[in-house]
């Protein structure tokens, strides 16, 4: 679909139903947007492509917005092939227009698009540098490692929008979720899930980035992913903020359980009821072997506290547990409290195992004592696992 933002940019961007999972990883129960946008100046600018699965849309989406006009730039904010997979037949399309992006996405076009000539065809940009398209003039943005080092955001004074790449985009096609972000029931849930699992490792660098975003008249933001947001940007600049820092959003206990054949899951939801029984205003219980580990790992990240409840298994730890703990791993998870429920029903090595991961992490506050269970919860456990509850609740 196309759609006029006002009269010179235009929304040429594609929706994506056939895809079951981005980044052959995360799945997309709504879809996926894939976000490119016209400027219709005295020059011409494409800002972004599309991905290979929605191409004919994109062509038929930048044809009409074009209505007869030779574009002269495509910029190129981000060079993941989700956004990037037609330069090359742009490129051939339109043989005056020219590529603009950072030094290394230039360099990264023959790693894309093997033999392509590129002899006079691009410009590199920098922080600071700008774009002239008449009343519209780009003033670009590094944000290396949000989420790849090549990544230029760019900014424009003439209708104060932000072209912010990744950054602030969420799962969930448009025509599923809203175009907007005030007409999207639920922006925080899927901007979140999309955050920790696709931008999360990169805090530090998110925290320079909105420094920068700081000091601009920003009035809408229009990302490669998700609706365009135009009210309310203070919420979705704090909680980008919170995520970044890696501090709690939500106070509460999240539960996360790996259990073969039902008894440490019985003990988790054990824990959550005494949690609950005792005030905790908020607990929430997850089987890591039947939800969303995309879901899993958002919920480590909002929540206050963790608690790992896992089975022993082939003398360590249940799969599905060392999975999740591995993802967290990666993504920078830190500064949490965290409870463990370990299960074995001859040589308990889940707890081991669990304290060695967690060990690699920065900030983990272990709360004793942890619960050793013996194939299935018993009444000798509950004191224990009171215990346990007491603990996390202090």
């Amino acid at each position: 679909m196309t759609r006029m933002l006002n009269d010179q940019v235009r929304y040429i961007g594609t929706d994506d139903h056939i895809s079951d999972l981005f980044e052959s990883q995360y799945i997309l129960p709504e879809g996926m947007a894939y976000n490119s946008y016209l400027i219709r100046d005295e020059k011409v600018a494409i800002l972004d492509t599309t991905d290979g699965a929605t191409a004919d849309a994109w062509k038929a989406n930048l044809h009409e917005a074009l209505s007869g006009r030779t574009p002269d730039y495509l910029v190129v904010h981000h060079m993941e092939p989700d956004h990037s997979a037609l330069i090359a037949w742009a490129l051939g399309a339109y043989p005056t227009l020219k590529v603009v992006c950072s030094d290394m996405a230039i360099r990264m076009l023959g790693q894309f698009f093997e033999g392509l000539d590129l002899a006079g065809r691009t410009l590199a940009v920098k922080e600071g540098d700008m774009l002239d398209l008449g009343a519209h003039k780009l003033r670009f943005i590094a944000a290396p490692m949000v989420h790849w080092p090549e990544v230029m955001m760019s900014f424009d004074e003439a209708d104060g929008a932000l072209y912010s790449a990744d950054a602030f985009g969420k799962f969930g096609a448009l025509d599923t979720c809203g175009f907007y972000g005030r007409d999207d029931q639920d922006w925080t849930c899927e901007g979140r899930r999309y955050y920790f699992n696709i931008v999360g490792k990169y805090g530090p660098q998110v925290q320079a980035l909105l420094r920068k975003v700081a000091t601009l008249p920003v009035k809408t933001i229009r990302p490669l992913h998700g609706p365009i947001l135009e009210d309310n940007l203070s919420e979705y600049i704090r909680l980008y903020d919170i995520w970044s820092r890696y501090a709690v959003e939500t106070e509460g206990i999240f539960i996360a359980c790996a259990s073969i054949h039902g008894g440490t899951l019985a003990a988790a939801e054990k824990l959550a009821e005494i949690l609950r029984a005792k005030g905790c205003g908020r607990v929430e219980v997850s089987d890591l072997c039947r939800s969303d580990f995309a879901e899993n790992v958002e919920d480590a990240f909002r929540h206050s506290t963790l608690v790992l409840a896992a089975s022993s298994y082939d003398a360590g730890l249940f799969t599905p547990m060392y999975e999740f703990l591995h993802r967290l791993q990666i993504k920078g998870f830190c500064n949490r409290r965290v409870g463990l429920v370990e299960n074995g029903s001859w040589a308990p090595t889940a707890g081991r195992e669990m304290k060695r991961m967690l060990a690699e992490m920065s900030g983990i506050d272990l709360v004793e004592p942890m619960v050793t269970l013996r194939s299935r919860l018993k009444s000798t456990d509950l004191p224990a696992l009171e215990s346990l509850a007491a603990a996390l609740l202090k």
